[in-house]
């Protein structure tokens, strides 16, 4: 191929100025990188090296060529046009963009990209006066760092959100850090981002330079804790990525970033931790009386037992609105409906300390540390120390919980909150954060469950909740339906908790909950008997199966309401 043949000369991507035009639209396709390298070529003239753009326009070269590939996939994979077949698999994408020749002699670099003409007159119809053509805009003098910690020695994980952290420019045989330089290049309100190398091996945070460094140490600030951290083989598979300074040398701990590196590690950052949407639904405990059929004087017990222990059981027979409850609880303490402060699981005989906590999976050729849902909900909670968090396990005795909580039968105790304890798994050292409350659900008519471990009754209180046919709040609900068949039904389900609190072998702990005639707006006969047919009587054949008399009196009285 001569310098001046552009090639390839025996491909199109068949896409037309209208399809460029889609696309161009299309903010998962032309992301805000994609952008600016589009508006730098056109700026350029049209065409140009990678070179050439990096030296005008700032930016390294291989954000330029490998953020030319990837938006080249995207769009392939969006439109399912035409790939080439090379050996080369970055010369597969380019040319759905651009025409390609060897750049002359007196070109800065050693390949030439001419826009598509297809391209070209899009990008001549879109407005891109808001895309930044040069990468740093005056005034603009921020830094960008990757910040590599040993967590065995100091960890972003375990400092709070606002915290600062000082790091010395020497190690303490008094010799300097690896790439000093960048030490002494970092300036305050650079931003960083926190990665805490083996065995964690994930981004954990994002901070920023918080102090002028004074030629023997530099302040970091985290300013975000990440719910899902960022593994380092997610950013090793990136071709974007993969001129690091960090993957270049990394041996060390400060290291460059170009800010368009930075912009998509943050990208990837945003994937798993959207930023949150603070509600503004205000929720006060008139609320949660009108919702839960619960007396004023039991809630006030209920929040004061909570406050008190920190974790809660809440304990009752099958219907009697424990997990609604135990929500409702948790918007109230809060005074809102923040969902961002609640994490809601569900305990199982195959739930593990893994799950849990911590433990390591397979990953390709490999095992990778992962964090489970309680330690990534508490480290969420340590971020934000003036809020409440909730954390709601239903079905809490249905998993081996000695086994699922391990240590952390000690950390979850109120006088051992904020207490660090190290983890097998990570080594690392670990607290549950004072602002975290544990609200649990246990059915009591349950046959099949052994009694709750010992050592975990000891760190909960224990709520009973009863059915709330007699509460203010179910009283209004009942009324407002204005169904005399309901309100016939509804006697005789008091008349029947009667009956089963007075049975030896069953107890006011198998009472049947007034949930199961609650969410309807209107009442009618048939879902009444639905209820009776499908969900009553088949419980009460499981507590009297060898009772077939009673059995047959309560059918009959319950059948009987609708004769």
């Amino acid at each position: 191929m001569s310098k001046a043949e552009w090639f390839p000369a025996d491909y199109e991507p068949g896409l037309s100025v209208d399809d460029w035009l889609g696309l161009l639209g299309d903010g998962e396709i032309f992301k805000p990188g994609s952008l600016e390298i589009m508006k730098r070529i056109k700026d350029y003239g049209g065409q140009a090296t990678c070179t050439q753009l990096a030296e005008k326009y700032g930016g390294t070269q291989n954000f330029y060529n490998s953020g030319s590939s990837t938006l080249a996939r995207r769009v392939a994979q969006k439109t399912g046009c035409p790939v080439m077949k090379r050996d080369n698999d970055n010369a597969r994408w380019w040319p759905i963009l651009y025409l390609g020749r060897n750049a002359a002699k007196d070109e800065a670099g050693s390949f030439t990209w001419k826009l598509r003409e297809e391209l070209a007159a899009a990008l001549d119809r879109v407005d891109l006066s808001d895309v930044k053509l040069y990468v740093t805009e005056a005034g603009e003098r921020r830094g960008f760092w990757w910040l590599s910690a040993n967590p065995k020695v100091w960890s972003f994980s375990n400092i709070d959100v606002g915290e600062d952290q000082e790091y010395t420019f020497y190690n303490e045989k008094g010799n300097k850090r690896r790439i000093f330089q960048n030490f002494r290049d970092a300036k305050v309100g650079d931003m960083v981002i926190a990665y805490e190398s083996s065995p964690v091996k994930q981004i954990v945070a994002i901070g920023k330079i918080s102090a002028r460094q004074d030629g023997e140490k530099i302040c970091f600030q985290k300013i975000e804790n990440l719910l899902s951290p960022v593994d380092l083989q997610t950013l090793t598979e990136c071709p974007e990525l993969e001129r690091m300074e960090y993957f270049q040398k990394p041996r060390g701990t400060l290291f460059k970033l170009t800010k368009e590196e930075y912009d998509f590690i943050i990208d990837l950052i945003r994937e798993g931790n959207p930023p949150e949407q603070q509600s503004t639904d205000s929720y006060s405990k008139d609320d949660f009386l009108a919702e839960v059929y619960m007396t004023a004087a039991r809630y006030e017990t209920l929040v004061k037992v909570l406050e008190n222990k920190k974790n809660i059981i809440l304990q009752g027979a099958p219907g009697v609105g424990k997990t609604f409850a135990a929500q409702r609880l948790a918007y109230a303490m809060m005074g809102k409906k923040d969902e961002s402060r609640i994490e809601l699981v569900q305990f199982h005989q195959n739930y593990s300390y893994e799950d849990f906590v911590m433990g390591y999976r397979p990953e390709k050729d490999g095992f990778e540390l992962h964090y489970g849902v309680f330690h990534r909900f508490c480290q969420k909670a340590a971020g934000r120390p003036g809020e409440d968090f909730f954390f709601i396990i239903d079905e809490i005795n249905r998993g081996n919980m000695s086994k699922i909580f391990g240590e952390l039968l000690m950390l979850i105790e109120r006088d051992y909150r904020g207490t660090k304890a190290t983890l097998p798994y990570s080594g690392l050292p670990f607290s549950v954060p004072e602002n975290l409350y544990i609200i649990g659900m246990m059915n009591t008519a349950d046959r099949s469950l052994a009694m709750i471990d010992y050592a975990l009754r000891r760190r909960f209180s224990f709520f009973e909740m009863e059915p709330g046919f007699d509460s203010d709040g179910f009283r209004k609900y009942q009324s407002s339906l204005n169904d005399a068949t309901l309100n016939a039904l509804i006697d005789k389900m008091k008349e029947l908790n009667q009956e089963i609190a007075r049975d030896k072998s069953l107890g006011k702990g198998f009472c049947i909950g007034h949930s199961y005639f609650c969410g309807r707006e209107e009442c009618n006969k048939e879902w009444l008997r639905a209820v009776v047919d499908y969900e009553v009587l088949p419980m009460l054949a499981e507590y009297w199966f060898d009772e077939t008399d009673k059995l047959q009196h309560w059918e009959n009285d319950l059948r009987g309401v609708f004769l």
